[in-house]
This record gives structure tokens, sequence and C-alpha cells, in this order.
């Protein structure tokens, strides 16, 4: 059988994909979920496990998949990150200071960052293959360079047509 069938997302935690920055510079994908989201659940389901999708983030990206409201502690950007406020057991927690630092608020949200680590765009909500295709491949080219207006990159996504069948 054909490894299309048996891809899956290799992600990273956010430190993981920091420093494999220093040594091959990709774009990072951030997927921001938390446990008690449906959407979220559908979307790695659906989204994330498409073949398709799976080799393209695999190949052109360091995807990362974090807890918008976990408990982790780590420093980028000069700056420690945490969520003072996390109460291990319980079901919803605040936002963790990287979700906030992101201007994350509501999950499933994806932020794309640059080589430098830099936030290029952030997408929210429950996507499907279809859907992030086109942001996957204008992002990763370096197409969304050429956009001199939130009203063009708009217009250009519309216009482009997902590879996914």
């Amino acid at each position: 059988m054909s490894s299309l069938f048996f891809s899956q997302v290799k992600w990273m935690t956010v430190d993981d994909a920091l420093k494999a920055q220093e040594t091959k510079p990709k774009k990072i994908l951030i997927y921001f979920y938390a446990d008690w989201c449906e959407p979220c659940k559908t979307m790695e389901k659906n989204t994330y496990n498409h073949p398709q999708i799976a080799i393209y983030l695999n190949e052109n990206y360091y995807p990362v998949k974090f807890n918008a409201e976990g408990n982790q502690v780590f420093t980028v950007y000069g700056r420690i990150f945490s969520n003072p406020d996390f109460v291990t057991g319980k079901r919803k927690n605040p936002m963790h200071d990287f979700s906030k630092f992101m201007n994350v608020n509501a999950v499933p949200s994806v932020v794309f960052l640059d080589e430098q680590n830099m936030p290029i765009t952030i997408i929210n909500g429950n996507l499907t293959a279809k859907e992030i295709d086109p942001y996957l491949r204008i992002i990763a080219t370096n197409d969304y360079k050429k956009f001199k207006s939130r009203a063009e990159w708009e217009n250009s996504l519309r216009k482009m047509k997902s590879n996914i069948k």
C-alpha cells in the first residue's frame, strides 16, 4: 500500500520547532487546540489526518500542536510563556500566555510563522482539508508577500482552488 494512506502529521513542540528552525529554516504552523473542543477534534480527524495535508505539512512546515489552555512553560522572543492560572483536572482553563501573545482567543486556530519566527497570519475556526490547503500553499511558497492589502490577500484565496479532491 502507498504511504499516502498512512501519512500523519509529525507534530512538534514549540521548543522543538524553534530548535529545528535554527539548523534548517522553514515556516512554522502552530495549531492551537483545547482538549474539550469538539471542532478541534473534528479538524484533527478530518483535516490534519488527510494524507495530502499531512504530507504537505511535514515537507514544508514545522507543524506544532499547542494546547491553548495548557500548562507548558517555554521561552521564545526573549520571554517566558506559561499559564499561571492553570488548574490540573479543570475542564476549561484560562488561555495560555503564548495563546494570548499570538492573539488566539478561540480554538481551533492556526498561526503561521515565517523562518524568523515572526507571525504571518492567523486563521480561526474549524477548517476542512480543502479550506486549509490554499493557505498552506500560498504561505509555504511566499506568494502571500506579493499582496499589498488584506483585500488582495482575501480575493486571491477565494480564487485559489484546492488540490484536494
